[in-house]
């Protein structure tokens, strides 16, 4: 534990140093081409190439083992992260942005490694800088000890992913219905990639699409659980949508199955066991992504809290069920391209609120090229999005002519 200490206070005090010499601008760019993540004898290096230096912090989170170093801020156009990797004493790399002037790296290590050596070196001409790690292996017990989110620290805290806006006041009688939307992904997640597309930039891109139609159908608030290219954990996620009173939860995806097999839209509601293989994978990779974004998610689980949000889901889940057979009949009254099996459930965490109907819509599938190309065509996605319009205003009808009946 000393020795974890004492390796992250001199990374940070390497940083710092750094900045008072070399001065800061807003904005370090990566050179790809001369960064690597490489192993020798046995201890693993990160050498990363810097445009110029910046302040840096590294903390380790475990269950499994990862290194995650902070920064203000790195533009990481041209890496993804994994094809940094260049030794199987790290599984994977991950990078991206994770807070507004943030930007993050997470590496799945391949067993328990420890901070032992940190320095950023600046260049005297042009303020480059060569960011260097060195990695050596400990104990798994020494690994735990030292691993978790650092103390606070001025100038260095980050903010709680799971604060938000206190809670708007409830609709009223003829109010304006309150969809949340939740464009998958973002900043350090990208989500699945078909040759450069990123899912979480089609997504973006598309939640502002669906979000005009959802206006102009009027007596409508939308709230954006993200506006930008920006990280948002599933926790902020959720409470994002319960700041809002959401009255509706919807979260897009456009994911990636093998070998391009899947195809058309598929409506996922939330189930405690997922309706077959497909849904199994695509939940636990989606509800992976906080952990592989550096997120410690220690002491989260509440067996207590379980139970009561499950009599909760019992008035709430027949409501999400009338919003995916909605969507289903929209989107085939439209034309478009539906899977052969579009209802399906599965345990995405994005879709566990207790008190808001909650679905998750894949658009399609990246590894479909007939897919891609509809999910990059606007004239299709100006289909889409009237579509998913429709259902829900065909949705909001039904719901309102159920809950009647339900008092009655």
């Amino acid at each position: 534990m000393l020795r974890w200490t004492i390796a992250l206070i001199a990374a940070l005090v390497a940083g710092g140093a750094s900045a008072q010499e070399g001065g800061f601008g807003s904005l370090a760019r990566l050179n790809p081409e001369a960064s690597a993540i490489t192993a020798q004898r046995g201890e693993v290096q990160i050498r990363l190439s810097l445009s110029q230096g910046v302040p840096f912090r590294i903390f380790t989170l475990d269950a499994p083992e990862r290194l995650v170093v902070d920064f203000r801020e790195v533009d990481w156009v041209g890496t993804l992260g994994p094809e940094l990797v260049q030794t199987k004493l790290v599984r994977t790399a991950r990078v991206g942005g994770f807070r507004p002037g943030w930007s993050r790296m997470v590496l799945e290590l391949a067993g328990p490694f420890a901070l032992a050596h940190a320095v950023l070196n600046t260049g005297a001409e042009d303020g480059s800088a060569d960011l260097v790690l060195t990695l050596a292996h400990t104990s798994a017990e020494d690994f735990a000890a030292g691993a978790g989110v650092p103390p606070a620290q001025p100038g260095w805290d980050l903010p709680n992913p799971a604060d938000v806006a206190p809670a708007d006041a409830p609709r009223g009688e003829g109010g304006p219905l309150v969809v949340v939307l939740d464009p998958g992904h973002g900043g350090i997640d990208p989500g699945a990639d078909a040759g450069g597309t990123l899912e979480k930039d089609l997504m973006l891109g598309f939640a502002r699409e669906l979000k005009e139609a959802l206006l102009r159908a009027g007596n409508t608030r939308v709230v954006m659980t993200r506006e930008d290219d920006s990280f948002v954990s599933l926790e902020r996620r959720v409470s994002i949508a319960h700041g809002a009173r959401a009255d509706l939860f919807l979260s897009l995806h456009a994911d990636s199955l093998g070998e391009g097999m899947a195809r058309g839209a598929t409506i996922y509601k939330l189930g405690a066991d997922a309706s077959d293989a497909a849904s199994a994978a695509l939940a636990e990779r989606h509800n992976r992504a906080d952990m592989l974004a550096g997120v410690d998610l220690s002491g989260t689980d509440d067996v207590v809290a379980d139970v009561l949000m499950d009599l909760a889901r019992m008035e709430t889940q027949p409501r999400a069920d009338l919003m995916a057979r909605a969507l289903v009949v929209a989107l085939k009254d439209a034309g478009l391209p539906v899977n052969s099996r579009p209802l399906r459930s599965a345990s995405f965490s994005v879709l566990k609120s207790p008190d808001i109907p909650s679905i998750l819509l894949e658009l399609g599938f990246l590894s479909n090229g007939r897919d891609l190309d509809n999910l990059t065509d606007p004239e299709w996605r100006a289909g889409m999005a009237q579509a998913i319009a429709d259902a829900v205003g065909a949705w909001t009808i039904a719901d309102a002519a159920n809950a009647r009946l339900v008092r009655q």
